[in-house]
């Protein structure tokens, strides 16, 4: 089964008969927030993808519609759309869990000299640490046009066979490649999903290859909601927003 389609069926009971009461939908990132205050944010992909002046298709006014039809969106063939369900199910899942490790995920990751690290997605301030601590970083992504070393995403399925850690974007989540990755990071030692995107619901993820789960959860939505719809990104998260890494498994570090 499809990722996207075991988070919807994990969080469809959650939906019971909330609503939605604010979409955001931003340069950076678009949120959605709950008629319960939760909110959850998810990364702005396809924003250009219409060629009219509405880039969100439809003619029906988000706010009001129940929780479970933005949900559903997570399989729509649009990618904003997509955007929208997976902010939808961030928002629904936005609990701190029992089991979370507080802090950044490199801290949570268990990694040894000899390993070979794939990630899929560039994040930047994680570089420079990695590169000190592990044998080999080969880094995919198709927007760091100019970043020294980063290949395209295509190549990432070659090269994970042959890795001991994936470190792999949520935004696969939303442009449907999420699948394909983990099926080439089957025999990794840790598979992580991190960013602000990724769904604090270790459930969807038993029987794959995620070791880890590396995401956040909105602690001050008025604040996020703002920084949101100013078109900024992760770094202004930090005063409204808490950062956690969930196991999904016992091979964490610290977890046994």
């Amino acid at each position: 089964m499809k990722i996207c389609r075991k988070i919807m069926e994990f969080l469809e009971p959650r939906c019971q008969d909330l609503k939605i009461k604010d979409v955001r939908i931003g340069l950076g990132y678009t949120a959605v927030q709950l008629d319960d205050n939760r909110t959850g944010v998810a990364f702005t992909m396809g924003k250009d993808a219409e060629g009219c002046c509405s880039a969100f298709p439809g003619s029906v006014q988000l706010a009001g519609k129940s929780a479970i039809d933005l949900l559903r969106l997570l399989e729509s063939p649009v990618l904003l759309e997509t955007v929208v369900g997976l902010a939808t199910a961030n928002a629904l899942s936005n609990v701190r869990p029992a089991a979370a490790i507080a802090g950044d995920v490199l801290d949570a990751v268990a990694m040894v000299p000899q390993d070979r690290v794939a990630m899929i997605g560039y994040f930047h301030p994680l570089v420079s640490s990695l590169e000190k601590r592990v044998a080999r970083l080969d880094i995919f992504d198709e927007r760091a046009e100019g970043a020294t070393g980063v290949q395209p995403p295509e190549h990432a399925p070659d090269v994970l066979p042959t890795c001991d850690v994936a470190l792999i974007t949520s935004t696969t989540l939303i442009n449907a490649t999420i699948d394909l990755l983990l099926e080439s990071a089957v025999n990794c030692r840790e598979v992580v999903l991190l960013g602000s995107s990724t769904p604090l619901l270790p459930e969807a993820f038993h029987g794959t290859p995620v070791t880890l789960l590396s995401g956040i959860t909105i602690d001050d939505p008025a604040g996020i909601l703002r920084v949101v719809s100013e078109g900024r990104g992760t770094r202004f998260f930090k005063p409204f927003a808490s950062k956690w890494n969930l196991p999904v498994r016992s091979s964490i570090a610290g977890t046994g």
